[in-house]
């Protein structure tokens, strides 16, 4: 790795940190060691740096704000890629042009503060514009499928592309990145409309006292673990499965809602992914409902 260190560095592609702990790269907190992460500081750079990471057989991971990840406990001997440079904002008066750097959270709330609508259901959700798009994250019964409009991407042979909402093949928690895992998202367009400041202001506030009071919010997490099964809430059935409250080592099923696994005394990664396989089998058994994981394994053998 000496001579990708020294790569990045002399092309001056962006910022670098040896041996980063992926305690300070997820929301849960937990998980071994990054030999590389990295800071491109454009997307020439991103370009550069990947096209010479695929030519020398150096593995890599985008990154967004590990707001959705379980790293496994082993350390990771290639390169963790962070878009934050990748941050620029550019508000229309139809749309916003954002990169993927952005945090959802960040954008969502100066959006809704300038009296633009379209993003309230996002204030509240942890994560990058680009790890948003991926996974299509939502919450009230919205997400950001609904508002993009297009993103632009790097393709398998890393030029820029642009896809459009109807080739991104938005579903619940999916999209078209999740199947090509080639494409790699670094600005998306987003629809935005004028809105009543005022009524803006009450929904974003009525739905944080909403978050404060069902979510345990004061433990690290990644979130719902489980995607809801139609017609079924997920934290229900794990709930009635008297799940609630369980723990295993530092982990533990929220005693606020069911479907969160905090990061309760520190958890090792593998106490997340025993205690979540626990929950998964236990309504399997129950229920003969097959939970799918709406987070995201990484570097598990």
């Amino acid at each position: 790795m000496k001579e990708t260190l020294k790569y990045i560095k002399n092309n001056n592609l962006g910022k670098v940190i040896e041996n980063m702990s992926f305690k300070k790269l997820t929301t849960y907190k937990i998980g071994g060691i990054a030999r590389i992460v990295f800071y491109p500081k454009t997307a020439m750079a991103l370009i550069k740096s990947l096209k010479y990471f695929k030519n020398n057989n150096i593995s890599f991971k985008v990154w967004g704000r590990g707001s959705n990840i379980i790293p496994s406990d082993d350390n990771y001997n290639g390169v963790i890629i962070k878009l934050d440079s990748l941050n620029k904002i550019n508000i229309k008066s139809r749309y916003a042009i954002v990169g993927a750097g952005v945090s959802l959270m960040q954008l969502a709330n100066q959006l809704c503060k300038e009296g633009y609508s379209g993003l309230e259901f996002a204030c509240g959700i942890p994560g990058s514009v680009g790890g948003a798009v991926y996974m299509n994250a939502g919450a009230y019964n919205s997400s950001i499928g609904d508002v993009i409009l297009s993103i632009k991407v790097l393709d398998n042979d890393f030029d820029i592309i642009e896809l459009s909402k109807r080739e991104l093949l938005f579903g619940y928690r999916s999209s078209i990145l999740q199947s090509n895992k080639e494409y790699i998202c670094i600005e998306a367009k987003i629809r935005i409309i004028h809105g009543d400041k005022e009524v803006i202001k009450n929904l974003i506030s009525e739905r944080k006292k909403r978050r404060e009071e069902t979510q345990p919010l004061s433990y690290p997490s990644a979130g719902s673990v489980f995607r809801n099964p139609e017609g079924m809430y997920a934290g229900k059935l794990i709930e009635d499965s008297n799940l609630k409250g369980y723990r295993i080592g530092g982990a533990k099923i929220s005693d606020k809602h069911a479907n969160f696994i905090i990061n309760y005394k520190n958890a090792r990664a593998s106490d997340v992914k025993k205690l979540l396989m626990l929950a998964k089998d236990t309504v399997k058994k129950n229920y003969d409902v097959d939970l799918k994981v709406e987070q995201e394994f990484f570097n598990w053998e």
